[in-house]
């Protein structure tokens, strides 16, 4: 199992709110997807090699 980047019980929230609900895939597919773009980042600013702290223009 890897780790989880998401608050599962606020998502499942946010989704029932909207009157939905949630499988355990869906979480665990949002959290790959998290891992992804916190990768991604990541990366960038590592090739940038200018700075050491992540920042939204980093997305």
């Amino acid at each position: 199992m890897s780790d989880i980047y998401v608050v599962v019980s606020k998502i499942k929230k946010k989704v029932k709110e909207a009157g939905y609900r949630t499988g355990k895939d869906y979480s665990d597919a949002l959290s790959r997807k998290v891992e992804e773009i916190v990768n991604a980042s990541v990366e960038k600013v590592k090739l940038d090699g200018k700075k050491k702290t992540l920042g939204a223009e980093d997305l």
